[in-house]
């Protein structure tokens, strides 16, 4: 069963060492991530599973112990999900996390994360929804308490600097989400139009369709602490419990 859950967004700018003199820009995003994890360790879980976005190589489960670096962004960092991977090996060791999900392990590292074993899944932006909430259903299947943190960011197209330029469906469509998000309402976020998720380059719908799934009949309440779009990037903070 789902007990709670923290969405994060996953830009490696979070990283002070990438985003080097604009470090200070995200600081409280950064502030807003750390409180959200301390929810998630208030929870008390037995397992923590890492949800993020990933290209093609990036997608499937990745063990405790995973890498991730941020060398492909011009920083000597690298990072690890959880702690050694308890003894595992292949998996673990030879590949690599996706970005969003080695954001995700450096927030953990930074946090200082012991509170229970950790395991990453990378999921595919254009995932249909129903695969993403059944995904989602899966990883709580088993009768362990279960904690989500999940990466991702919202629009892409806030401003005329922005990755993918200006659109002017994207403040509507990040205000629906940081609203569902921010209230925990399962049926809203399963209601995300992937297609203009898509279109305006919104990584996370994915993996918060995975929360949905989920979190279904967990009757989690939702708190929204951060929603800003530096960069012209919707980035939102929230958690369930």
């Amino acid at each position: 069963m789902l007990v709670a859950a923290a969405v994060c967004p996953c830009p490696p700018l979070l990283v002070p060492d990438v985003a080097a003199g604009a470090a200070p820009e995200l600081a409280v995003a950064r502030a807003a991530c750390t409180d959200a994890l301390g929810v998630l360790a208030a929870a008390r879980p037995d397992r923590l599973v890492v949800v993020g976005p990933a290209e093609q190589s990036g997608r499937g489960p990745h063990p405790q112990g995973t890498r991730g670096s941020f060398r492909g962004f011009g920083v000597d960092l690298d990072v690890r999900l959880g702690g050694d991977g308890q003894g595992e090996t292949g998996a673990a060791s030879e590949r690599e996390l996706p970005p969003s999900l080695a954001v995700a392990a450096w927030l953990l590292e930074r946090t200082g994360w012991s509170d229970a074993p950790i395991e990453g899944l990378g999921v595919g932006e254009p995932l249909e929804p129903e695969r993403c909430i059944q995904t989602g259903r899966n990883i709580v299947a088993p009768t362990d308490r279960v904690a989500l943190l999940v990466m991702g960011d919202a629009s892409a197209c806030r401003t005329l600097k922005a990755p993918g330029y200006l659109d002017e469906r994207a403040a509507p469509f990040d205000a629906e989400v940081a609203r569902v998000l921010g209230a925990a309402d399962v049926a809203g976020v399963k209601a995300l139009d992937a297609e203009l998720a898509y279109e305006l380059k919104a990584s996370g719908r994915a993996p918060w369709q995975v929360l949905a799934g989920a979190a279904e009949g967990a009757g989690l309440g939702g708190a929204l602490l951060y929603e800003d779009a530096p960069y012209g990037v919707g980035y939102v903070v929230a958690t369930w419990s």
